[in-house]
Order: C-alpha cells, then sequence, then structure tokens
C-alpha cells in the first residue's frame, strides 16, 4: 500500500556532471566530473511548484513534464510512499546538450531526491544505488552516465537482458527484461580531466543516428583491446592513456557532424593528450596528469571553446 508523506520533508540533491565513453568504451565507460547541479525539494499539501536557475531556465518545461519532476515521481512511487505537493528548485550548472550527461544528472537527482525523502519519512523505505543506477537508466536507456553520477569515479557499466520470473507462467517468452549494471572504479591519483566546452549544442539522437548498424571485425576487435586498456591506463598506468583512448566504434562517424569537437580531439591528441568526445559531444574530454598548456588553452579560447577543469567527482550527495 501507497503511504503519503507528510508535508514539510525537505532533502537537498547535489549531483555531477558526466562524461561517458571515455574514447573507445561506447555506453560502456563513464567518469563523474566536478560540475554540479543542486535540486531542492520539500513536500507539501497539494500542488506542484517548480524553479529553475541557470542552465536550461528558459529552454525547459515549468510542470509535471519536467524531466526532474519526473524523476522524483518515480523515485516516489519506487520507495512505496507518494506527496500530494511538492515544491521543487533546480539550480542548474552543467551545460545543456554538449555531451556532459545533464539529462542524466536530472533524472539520478529527481530519483535520489524521491529517495532521500522517503528515507526522512522511513529509513526502512530507501533503496540502494543499484536500484538507482536501474532506475535512472531506464529514462537514459544506457547506464553509463547515470551510472557515473550515481556511483561517482570511474564506472565500468553494462546490460544484461533476460526473461522475467514469470515469462513462462504468463506465456510471454518472447519478452525480455532489460537489467543494467554498473561497478565502480577508483581513479588513479594523478589523473587530471579537462573539458573543452564550445557554446554550440548538439542532439544526442542525431549523433547517435550517424552510427552505422554494423561494423568491421577489425573495428570491433580494435575498441575491445582499447577498451580494456582503457582501464588500466585510467586506474594504474595513466601514461597510456593516449592509445588507450583511441577509438573506431564512433567518433570517427560523428566527425562530420563535430568539426570544431573533431579538430580540437586532433589538435591535442598530436600534442600527445589523450582527447575524446564527451558523450555525443560537441564537448571535448582531455585526460592527462599535468596542467593543461597554456597556449593551447589560449587558442580553444579563441575558438570559443571555454576550458574547465571539474576533477573527478564522488557520486550523488543527499541532505
Amino acid at each position: 500500500m501507497t503511504r503519503t508523506l507528510p508535508a514539510d520533508l525537505t532533502v537537498t540533491v547535489r549531483v555531477p556532471a558526466s562524461s561517458a565513453n571515455l574514447g573507445p568504451g561506447f555506453d560502456s565507460l563513464g567518469i563523474a566530473l566536478g560540475l554540479y547541479d543542486e535540486i531542492t525539494v520539500r513536500t507539501t499539501e497539494s500542488g506542484l511548484t517548480i524553479k529553475v536557475e541557470g542552465e536550461g531556465a528558459d529552454d525547459v518545461p515549468w510542470g509535471p513534464s519536467h524531466l526532474v519532476v519526473r524523476a522524483i515521481e518515480r523515485g516516489l512511487e519506487s520507495a512505496g510512499v507518494w506527496a500530494d505537493g511538492l515544491d521543487v528548485v533546480c539550480r542548474n550548472v552543467i551545460p545543456h546538450s554538449r555531451g556532459l550527461g545533464s539529462s542524466a544528472s536530472a533524472v539520478v537527482g529527481g530519483l535520489a531526491a524521491g529517495r532521500g525523502l522517503a528515507t526522512k519519512f522511513d529509513p526502512a523505505l530507501g533503496f540502494g544505488d543499484d536500484a538507482l543506477v536501474q532506475l535512472s537508466s531506464e529514462f537514459e536507456g544506457h547506464p553509463d552516465n547515470a551510472a557515473a553520477s550515481v556511483l561517482g569515479g570511474i564506472v565500468v557499466s553494462w546490460t544484461e537482458t533476460g526473461p522475467p520470473a514469470d515469462a513462462e507462467a504468463n506465456g510471454v517468452g518472447d519478452h525480455h527484461t532489460r537489467s543494467y549494471r554498473a561497478v565502480r572504479l577508483d581513479p588513479h591519483p594523478s589523473l587530471r580531466p579537462f573539458v573543452l566546452i564550445p557554446t554550440e549544442r548538439s542532439s544526442t539522437a542525431h549523433t547517435r543516428g550517424l552510427l552505422p548498424d554494423t561494423v568491421p571485425h577489425a573495428d570491433a576487435a580494435f575498441n575491445a583491446s582499447r577498451s580494456a586498456l582503457a582501464v588500466v591506463a585510467l586506474t594504474q598506468r595513466p601514461d597510456l592513456l593516449l592509445p588507450a583512448t583511441a577509438d573506431r566504434l564512433h567518433q570517427g562517424y560523428r566527425a562530420a557532424a563535430l568539426p570544431l569537437t573533431t579538430k580540437w580531439i586532433d589538435t591535442l591528441r598530436a600534442a600527445g593528450i589523450a582527447a575524446t568526445v564527451s558523450g555525443a559531444g560537441p564537448t571535448v574530454l582531455a585526460l592527462g596528469t599535468g596542467e593543461f598548456p597554456a597556449e593551447l588553452r589560449e587558442l580553444a579560447a579563441a575558438d570559443g571553446m571555454r576550458v574547465v577543469e571539474p576533477g573527478i567527482a564522488d557520486g550523488v550527495l543527499v541532505d
């Protein structure tokens, strides 16, 4: 039976940005980055009020269809509770449509807020991070960004499919459930991420649509080896970051749609800096152990690219 939360329960959630793929790890590798959105939610007697500050304030719906609101409601439902009214304030810092996981962060933040409200009402109602990864990935359709925002650090994520437990009894053997899984890896202590954020935006749906249905076996084998090497480079051997971030599965197919991104990936890699498309772009992710070269920073600024060192973040926090 669903239980109704009392008015005036409040939680504040701080959720990090993320970068996915890290070169060869398409839809599987991710890293949490120290750019944070903050969501404050208070239960009320009735109705919905929502206020959005910062990134996306003029671009997103301020009502029940808002992604954060839908995620809060899903989090409450998963905990077996409901709220007659909600007051929601979103303070956004993560750039939208730049390949930094803003939608995943919104979903993780909303779900974590719902879990946090339920836990304040009754600690026995909370659900774990594995469930949070599952629920947020269901919104996203893949777990790399969402898992990074949940768990922090570096994540390896994957998807499992199988028939539901009652499939045979219900005669639905062709239906399969999808489970999203992830594990956190601790990054090498000297690892430093930088992001080059352009003013332009991109559509994940558009850039994903540029990918072919099949790829050559040699390219698949190449990426399998480089993804494995990336785990080693990110956690133990950062001197291997440049070869470990090479890719043949997705970046080349998207290059024509992301000319500035492609230019800067090529420029940085030619300078010995491991650079990749951050998610679906257009942000560039650079990974290294030293300072970002001043001369390259100036050239990037001249191209309209903002260079930021966000640091590697821990996962979502709820107060």
